[in-house]
């Protein structure tokens, strides 16, 4: 087991300071296993329904209002998005004077949960992000496994690569063939499947529903349906473009990822980090990976990249306290200055850009550029 002290205390934190607090995260991201850590940490009386099992909903289907109204202590609501109709029950459960209990709620669906939730308790909840693991959680002599096998802790704690494949396959087996009929989402699996296999050849680049519908024979409507499916359940992610008036055209549609570098191989058919090293998309592997660390470490909140249709491009900037912080991902032992660098520092007005790049040695490029390796991402501070 991995210990997660900075997703414990903002759960605790949350706890502290709301009625409610919801974790949203993908499947098999280790909700659950963080959920019942902070349980038994939390010196309550716990009170546990997992909504996958029968008997966790037969417990709260039936008179709901009243079984929840007297329990004091943690609450704890696992796959949460299957009822809906809670949320609008614990608006006045939340309410209550002295705040007998907290409810901790745990989903793997991100719209209905956040919409859901965000109607029925607003000014009520707060919701905590759980990525996979992160190189802060398993240690930085751990890159090229976490970046090949991915976050998913049963993939990266795998007794091999071969294991870890294994796993990631049923993984997504299971998702397409179970996780999203539970979800109400009638999309054949074969038909999902070859659509996220097509989108992981599109890892990295500026989102082009139409080139993607033609590949596929859909409609560009469908394959935004496709997409929001994705990346709601926490599989893709679309990272959106800042845009300002520089007099300059800017590329306004958003760059699509696979959030877990190994669902990414999996789905490429990747067996070795030494076949990942000599495939096209090797480049935008590592971007990915590197750009899930950042987020991981500093937060989603406004965080964007930058284009411009004559090439100047900047891979994420982060907007903290009104500055504006750049990161550039590059997959070489030596990365230099470039003139798209240049033209981001200037344009945007960065407070600082940094390289973050896989090898050991951290060195300056300019007054304001820094060449960062990857495992020292924790020594930064915005």
């Amino acid at each position: 087991m991995i210990n997660r002290p900075k997703l414990i205390q903002q759960v605790a934190s949350g706890l502290a300071e709301s009625p409610v607090t919801a974790l949203l995260g993908a499947r098999q991201t280790g909700k659950t296993t963080l959920a019942r850590m902070i349980a038994d940490q939390s010196g309550k009386e716990v009170h546990w329904f997992d909504l996958e099992s029968m008997q966790g909903r037969r417990a709260l289907e039936k008179t709901p209002e009243l079984t929840l109204s007297d329990l004091k202590g943690l609450v704890v609501i696992d796959e949460v998005q299957r009822m809906p109709e809670l949320f609008t029950l614990l608006r006045p459960l939340a309410d209550r004077p002295a705040a007998p209990a907290r409810f901790l709620l745990l989903g793997s669906a991100a719209p209905e949960l956040v919409r859901g939730a965000s109607e029925s308790l607003a000014g009520r909840i707060q919701f905590v992000q759980v990525p996979g693991l992160s190189l802060d959680e398993t240690g930085g002599d751990q890159q090229h496994i976490l970046w090949f096998r991915g976050g998913f802790p049963r993939s990266f704690l795998a007794a091999s690569d071969e294991a870890a494949r294994r796993w990631l396959d049923g993984f997504i087996h299971t998702f397409l063939e179970r996780d999203i009929p539970q979800l109400g989402i009638q999309v054949p699996a074969p038909t999902l499947r070859r659509f996220w296999n097509t989108v992981a050849h599109y890892h990295g680049q500026v989102l082009n529903a139409s080139e993607l519908a033609r590949t596929m024979d859909i409609t560009p409507h469908t394959a935004r349906h496709y997409l929001d499916i994705l990346c709601g359940a926490f599989m893709l992610r679309q990272l959106q473009p800042w845009s300002e008036n520089l007099k300059k055209r800017q590329v306004k549609s958003p760059k699509i990822y696979l959030r877990d570098s190994g669902l990414l191989h999996a789905l490429l058919e990747l067996d070795s980090l030494s076949e990942l090293r000599t495939h096209p998309r090797y480049g935008a592997s590592w971007e990915g990976f590197a750009l899930e660390q950042v987020l991981a470490r500093f937060g989603e909140r406004n965080a964007f990249f930058w284009a411009t249709q004559r090439g100047a491009e900047l891979d994420l900037m982060l907007v903290r306290s009104g500055r504006r912080w750049g990161f550039e991902f590059k997959c070489s032992d030596a990365p230099d200055m470039t003139r798209s660098m240049h033209i981001a520092m200037e344009d945007l007005q960065l407070q600082k850009l940094f390289v973050i790049y896989p090898g050991a040695q951290r060195y300056s490029l300019s007054e304001k550029v820094e060449a960062v390796p990857l495992r020292e991402l924790s020594t930064l501070n915005l």
